[in-house]
């Protein structure tokens, strides 16, 4: 179902969670466009337990003359509910901050009350230039064969990242973060550097700290899973160069650093999104083409993402007719798969999806 009518303003970028009492909270950006429309604000809607309508949108945040994009809800070892999001300032990707918000009041009608809120700084040392460079080097070769007059993309990145203010600025959300125990892995991206990093807390949230980055050419918006010898996975998006492909990474201290990304074999031009199932299964979601945002797939895999070979249809129309990405997944203690993805049908169409799916059947 939408969450409501189909209009002409752009929305994308939704974040769902399930809530302590039953309700689902979504939330997504709304406005005349993304970075370059300043009255881009992020709305939400609540769909209350039993019901199966959700309710009328309401205000979430809004940064005055600055868009707001990306939102992302979760809930901290405690149930504390936080908004992570991007205020983009000077209509730049890269010169985006981290905004939070947090409330332990979000049961009632309309939006959360919030409690708190505050700007996520990070400060990457002279490690992520290292870092960069390091595993640059561990990649294949590129396959694109560089000009003497044609910018040298490697080296740019390597120089890009020895700029202290290139490298603490422009971080951005995109995919829930992974909750474990004793501390919150919160994936972001930086369409600066064109690859990913996470802010990591021990804390439950207070304060944040950047891991190294995840370095391939073009690795963004990671979603994570933990396998079971607690090695942690990230897919992400593909934005390099061709064939597009999912990227993966693995880190074997917990968020700290990851490996230099390697393509696999899942095509792949807008989304991802990842989850560990109740039963330790695995569930990809995402745009399993290589044109577009036409179809959208959600994939099971038995083996901890080795292979894939459940694949159920969530969205398909002929290029052109339509757009879909840009999903959130959860799970609920009866085991339903609930989702949320921007869903755009021509230029009047344009809406927030919410679907629940089996994924048994």
């Amino acid at each position: 179902m939408l969450i409501f009518p189909g209009q002409e303003k752009h929305v994308h970028g939704s974040s769902l969670v399930a809530l302590p009492n039953g309700d689902f909270l979504s939330v997504w950006f709304y406005g005349s466009g993304e970075r370059s429309a300043d009255d881009v604000k992020l709305m939400g809607a609540r769909l209350r337990k039993g019901e199966k309508k959700w309710s009328e949108p309401f205000l979430m945040a809004d940064t005055p003359n600055l868009p707001d994009c990306n939102p992302v809800l979760f809930l901290n070892q405690s149930n504390k509910l936080f908004l992570v999001w991007i205020a983009v300032q000077a209509n730049q990707w890269e010169q985006s901050i981290l905004r939070v918000r947090t409330s332990l009041n979000y049961n009632g009608p309309g939006a959360p009350v919030w409690d708190w809120q505050d700007n996520i700084l990070l400060k990457p040392s002279d490690a992520f230039a290292k870092e960069v460079a390091s595993k640059l080097g561990q990649l294949p070769a590129h396959g694109i064969g560089w000009a003497g007059y044609a910018p040298k993309y490697d080296q740019m990145i390597r120089n890009a990242a020895t700029d202290l203010v290139k490298r603490s600025t422009g971080w951005m959300t995109r995919i829930k973060p992974l909750v474990l125990p004793d501390r919150i892995i919160l994936p972001l991206y930086s369409d600066g550097f064109n690859l990913s990093l996470m802010a990591i807390s021990e804390d439950q949230g207070n304060s944040w700290r950047p891991s190294l980055p995840v370095v391939g050419r073009g690795p963004i918006q990671p979603a994570l899973a933990l396998k079971k010898d607690r090695t942690i996975v990230a897919l992400m998006r593909d934005s390099g160069d061709d064939p597009p492909r999912v990227h993966r990474s693995e880190s074997k201290d917990r968020g700290e650093s990851w490996s230099a990304t390697q393509k696999t074999e899942i095509p792949n031009t807008a989304s991802v999104e990842l989850l560990v199932l109740q039963d330790g299964r695995w569930a990809f979601l995402g745009n399993d083409i290589s044109d577009g945002r036409y179809r959208f797939q959600l994939y099971i895999s038995s083996d901890e993402g080795a292979t894939w070979p459940i694949k159920i249809p969530i969205e398909q129309v002929e290029p052109g007719k339509g757009s879909f990405s840009y999903p959130s997944l959860i799970q609920t203690k009866d085991g339903l798969l609930h989702m949320t993805y921007s869903s755009h049908v021509g230029d009047t169409q344009k809406s927030i999806k919410y679907v629940i799916v089996n994924p048994n059947l």
